[in-house]
């Protein structure tokens, strides 16, 4: 249980369901047990999270039966799904009738998924408002500002842009996401701490710098994302109420409200909730 207070209508932008019925592809680069829909409500009760957001893994490849079967009608979560450069205009409707309001492009793990003509299919996902969701160590993406500039939708990059805690925030990759956070180009989620740490501890202090580095560059362009139930992970697991703390001390509490609510208001479509200010 997280320590800090949790506003109306915080949203937990990023988790899994590991269930029925898509089976795991063959070419995954990870297996995972089950994780169903049931034990992510236990814990999205125990955070105080009202809305979330859930999000393709790669082990299903284009199969998004699972993640689609698990967003109610009631508005309070939203899908990020995965398909391939096939996916002509119709069935993206199809999909978003369904919940879904992005894609998922994985660059660190296999998922069958072909992304080999990328941009013809985000002018598609133009049309109907999506964006574009990357996991991806921006460190190696040679001309980041490139690669964004030349997609049509927002660009949303998982887990702080997955550069490794060691290179600091001088490194070259994390610079050019700080210039694309401040020139509001892109979308950062605030996820993942434990994937880029290169301590056993589960505070994550190397990864706090870069962390607030971010942050303070715009705090307009931040959600926060749990990454429940974690994953292809073998270092020490963390707690999921550590994790929302986290933000709260890396972004206090107004921009961490911020964050949790209008940012995902802004870009996941959700009803606006009155924050704490009145706004």
């Amino acid at each position: 249980m997280p320590k800090n207070p949790i506003p109306r209508g915080a949203c937990d932008c990023h988790f899994h369901v590991f269930d029925g019925p898509s089976p795991q592809v063959a070419q995954r680069s990870y297996s995972t047990s089950p994780a169903p829909l049931s034990a992510y409500r236990t814990l999205q009760r125990t955070l105080g999270v009202e809305r979330s957001v859930i999000v393709q893994p790669s082990i299903y490849g284009t199969d998004n039966r699972t993640t689609l079967q698990s967003v109610p009608d009631d508005g309070c979560m939203k899908a990020i799904v995965v398909v391939d450069d096939t996916t002509d205009s119709d069935e993206l409707m199809a999909l978003t009738d369904q919940g879904a309001v992005g894609l998922r492009v994985n660059m660190l793990f296999s998922s069958g998924a072909r992304s080999t003509d990328l941009t013809a299919l985000c002018h598609r996902m133009a049309d109907i408002g999506w964006h574009l969701q990357v996991l991806a160590d921006v460190s190696t993406i040679t001309d980041l500002a490139e690669f964004v500039g030349s997609l049509p939708v927002p660009v949303v990059f998982d887990h702080m842009g997955h550069v490794p805690a060691h290179e600091g925030v001088h490194g070259s990759g994390f610079q050019s996401l700080l210039r694309l956070l401040e020139s509001g180009t892109v979308w950062v989620k605030l996820s993942g701490a434990y994937r880029v740490t290169g301590e056993n501890s589960t505070d994550y202090a190397d990864v706090a710098p870069m962390a607030k580095a971010l942050i303070a560059a715009n705090p307009d362009r931040w959600v926060w994302g749990s990454d429940w139930p974690h994953p292809a992970f073998d270092g020490p697991m963390p707690n999921d109420g550590d994790l929302l703390d986290c933000l709260f001390d890396w972004a206090g509490a107004a921009t961490a409200e911020q964050i949790l609510v209008g940012n995902s208001e802004q870009l996941y479509g959700f009803d606006k909730v009155e924050t704490s200010d009145g706004s």
